[in-house]
């Protein structure tokens, strides 16, 4: 049933928007060729757009040809205010930007884990008020928030999780009584596989899994261009998967045996330590990956202790993702977070050589290119649209 007419407006002009978002101030010849419309619907959307007060002229660009030069036109940066957080069990990190996405304020406040559940909670709402003052905001529109652990599809609340401080879950709740603001939380895991399909390695594709590597190990699903949740909101929770090589079973309580315990952040440190590498898993898997001559993977010597090491990691990572390429066939694999960053094109094609050798399955394996900074990012992303859609909602 074909769309009607403004429905088919509306997502012509929410087209525009997306494509004004990535690839910055553009012509109406520009949009015309990147959404393949006409050149009468263009100008009717641009019209559209402008008097929402969502774009507006920024400038004009030359042409080789007489008459007046086209104009440039571009998303009203200040319209609306954003702010993204990164929730982490030892702390939070905020930024605040405006609707382009540029960043005006950031901060990180670490918070122990003597903390008690209320002064967690006042500590990281105050960072995120006093980082909009300086940013000089006074209002924020949309506020993202990126978590560890399991997010309700149905009621959009950060469920309780076995293992994670208490204020994660209360601090939601304040934000939203706090701020005059719309607060979105998501996976940490899934903003991160949203930032890198939307900017990072996977932008190329529709269908592919992000496999976090980091303090904590899990998956996002991204399969026919949506991220794929699953009916609890535990699509990705792969620190439960039980693999060979761990000397038990996880539980329902707990990932303890499952490939949390081959490939999450103290494992690897263990792991290093046995190779002679010291410090923590992401500086480890760095200095390993920078001590290797031959970042394509091919089996060329290096130092023995670092090629040894990189060799055993990939042989690990390369069990979990064996798991979940048999079932999903994604074509693609990004291995994300600050470890997944950290190995780089050293870690990735150790890990898909090793997979080629596990399963039939043709699959790619990239290194992310965001790291750590994917979940702010994807937690920026999600709060821009939600107040764009916003916007051209009330003004329509």
């Amino acid at each position: 049933m074909p769309a009607s007419p403004s429905t088919a407006r509306a997502i012509n002009d929410r087209l525009a928007l997306r494509l004004l978002q990535d690839k910055g101030p553009l012509t109406a010849g520009q949009l015309k060729t990147l959404t393949g419309l006409s050149r009468p619907t263009v100008a009717d959307l641009v019209e559209r757009l402008q008097g929402s007060g969502l774009v507006h002229v920024v400038g004009e660009v030359g042409e080789q040809r007489r008459g007046p030069n086209a104009r440039l036109y571009g998303i009203v940066a200040d319209r609306a205010h954003l702010a993204a957080l990164d929730v982490r069990t030892q702390g939070v990190s905020v930024v605040v930007a405006d609707l382009l996405g540029a960043t005006l304020a950031d901060a990180t406040l670490p918070i122990g884990t003597d903390t008690g559940t209320e002064p967690a909670v006042e500590r990281a709402v105050a960072l995120l008020e006093r980082t909009a003052r300086e940013a000089g905001v006074a209002r924020l529109h949309s506020v993202g928030v990126g978590a560890p652990g399991l997010i309700d599809p149905v009621t959009g609340e950060l469920r309780d999780s076995t293992g994670l401080p208490a204020w994660h879950r209360r601090l939601v709740a304040a934000l939203q009584e706090r701020l005059p603001a719309t607060v979105l939380v998501e996976n940490e895991t899934n903003l991160a596989a949203v930032a890198e399909q939307r900017l990072g390695a996977a932008r190329d594709r529709d269908t592919f899994i992000l496999l976090w590597l980091g303090q904590g190990i899990g998956a996002a699903l991204f399969l026919d261009g949506r991220l794929r949740r699953g009916t609890s909101g535990g699509a990705g929770e792969i620190g439960f998967l039980p693999v060979p090589g761990t000397g038990g079973l996880p539980s329902a309580d707990g990932c303890d045996g499952g490939f949390h315990s081959l490939a999450g952040g103290a494992a690897v440190a263990r792991l290093a330590e046995r190779y002679g590498i010291q410090g923590d898993a992401e500086h480890a898997v760095r200095a390993a990956a920078a001590a290797v001559p031959d970042r394509s993977g091919a089996p060329l010597p290096g130092p023995a202790p670092a090629e040894a090491f990189l060799g055993a990691l990939a042989e690990r990572v390369a069990i979990g993702v064996a798991a979940t390429v048999a079932v999903l066939d994604p074509g693609c694999v990004v291995l994300g977070g600050e470890i997944g960053h950290a190995g780089g094109a050293a870690l990735a094609t150790r890990v898909e050589r090793r997979l080629g050798e596990m399963s039939p399955l043709r699959t790619e394996v990239r290194p992310g290119a965001l790291g750590g900074a994917g979940v702010l990012r994807g937690a920026l992303l999600t709060a821009r649209e939600a107040a764009q859609d916003d916007l051209y909602t009330s003004v329509r």
